[in-house]
């Protein structure tokens, strides 16, 4: 199999799809100093999306092709209806010397790699706390992604939190804990807030004391 190994101090990183989970990668890259804005491109028809990227030095394409052609590491942040779609439209430009990322949730390899027609592909599930630099994410190898792939995306996601590796046969499992979990701290915070309401708090300092613990206790374990 011939290599292609993307040139770890130069290379640029796209994204097809500037949404929240992209802005949220592509910030925690910058901040970390992991890349310079300079080295991260995407496109977006939304004025607040691209306004969104251009305030901390994202380069904004007119076309996703524009994207494609621009990037050596591609980060595929877009709704999982959409994404085998996308992959199939772009294919003719998903050449081997682009290592190729997926963050859709419940979008198997095998399906990212046959719609793209290549299999230098890595699944990553990354979680919402990624907005605030504490992101859980688990990523899987595809066919033909070496391990230096692993360890140029390993540091990409490191920026946004912690990241580990495991079999894909393993995501389902990690969607439902890492992926839905938020959802089930925020309720565990709202029920802490809600008792301290009926105890006679005010909603805002109830709800500031919960936030609080809960955040000190994850802290007291070292988390």
């Amino acid at each position: 199999m011939e290599l292609f190994p993307i040139p770890c101090e130069t290379y640029k990183l796209g994204f097809i799809g500037a949404g929240k989970m992209a802005e949220s990668i592509a910030r925690g890259v910058v901040r970390s100093g992991v890349l310079p804005p300079s080295r991260i491109i995407t496109s977006h028809s939304n004025p607040v999306r691209r306004v969104a990227f251009e305030s901390f030095g994202v380069t904004l394409l007119p076309r996703n092709e524009d994207v494609i052609k621009g990037s050596d590491v591609v980060i595929f942040s877009l709704k999982p209806q959409v994404v085998k779609g996308v992959l199939s439209q772009l294919k003719p430009l998903l050449t081997k010397k682009k290592l190729l990322v997926s963050v859709a949730a419940g979008v198997k390899l095998k399906d990212l790699e046959e719609c793209a027609d290549q299999s230098r592909f890595i699944r990553v599930m990354p979680n919402t706390p990624s907005a605030v630099g504490e992101a859980a994410s688990v990523m899987s190898l595809g066919g033909s992604a070496t391990e230096e792939d692993a360890d140029l995306i390993a540091q990409l996601f490191g920026s946004i939190g912690k990241i580990w590796r495991a079999d894909e046969k393993l995501f389902d499992a990690v969607t439902g804990l890492s992926g839905s979990g938020p959802a089930y701290i925020f309720l565990a915070i709202e029920a802490l807030a809600d008792g301290g309401v009926a105890a006679g708090l005010p909603r805002e300092l109830a709800l500031g004391l919960a936030s609080q613990t809960e955040l000190g206790f994850y802290c007291s374990l070292g988390i």
